[in-house]
């Protein structure tokens, strides 16, 4: 075992000072291979096009897209004002109320308040695609320029779905005022019941 280690050992210093000879000649050489310049010849070309007819392409422009479909009518909901004092039943058509407005205060006589304009309210969309219908019960007070004030919800089925519509709508209407000694006054605990119905 003894020997093979001393034989290891003097390979080993044997290659290890060849390799130290073989460094210093390298280093010694005055040839680098970086040095020398590129060999050879180089050809430069130049590629010839031939002239290709230009071809031009006329775009059209696109059409317009389609436009889109209206919503579908609305339903008209029905007005119920049987809970006024008067008993008057006006739908949402159109009317023509004729009024004879004279005198000092533009009343020419005493009387009580009349509708004269009830604008029908918008049916929700949520309500109309569920199929749902309903009614509200409102109290306002009718002033004497004939507008609505202070609109209440005394009731509604189904309590909230169409509570903002009724509401909206119930400020837009129009009422001769009530006339006592030829002097317009307020009229309040007026009510009004407002129903939305589908139509087929």
């Amino acid at each position: 075992m003894i020997t093979r280690l001393a034989v290891g050992v003097s390979l080993g210093l044997v290659v290890t000072f060849g390799l130290f000879l073989l460094m210093q000649a390298l280093i010694k050489s005055d040839k680098s291979p970086f040095d020398e310049g590129i060999k050879g010849r180089i050809v430069d070309f130049v590629r010839l096009q031939e002239d290709e007819a230009i071809q031009t392409k006329t775009r059209k422009p696109k059409p317009p897209p389609p436009p889109d479909e209206p919503p579908p009518d609305m339903p008209k909901p029905d007005f119920d004002s049987s809970v006024d004092s008067q008993g008057v039943d006006i739908s949402a058509g159109n009317l023509n109320i004729d009024l004879n407005i004279g005198g000092i205060g533009g009343f020419s006589s005493d009387g009580e308040y009349l509708p004269i304009v009830k604008v029908a309210p918008v049916y929700p969309r949520r309500a109309q695609t569920r199929g749902i219908e309903g009614y509200v019960l409102l109290e306002f007070v009718v002033t004497r320029t004939g507008a609505v004030r202070d609109p209440v919800i005394i009731e509604s089925k189904p309590p909230g779905i169409f509570d903002r519509a009724a509401l909206s709508a119930a400020l837009k209407f129009k009422y001769k005022p009530k006339v006592v000694n030829g002097e317009p006054i307020d009229v309040a605990g007026v009510r009004n019941r407002i129903t939305f119905e589908l139509q087929d």
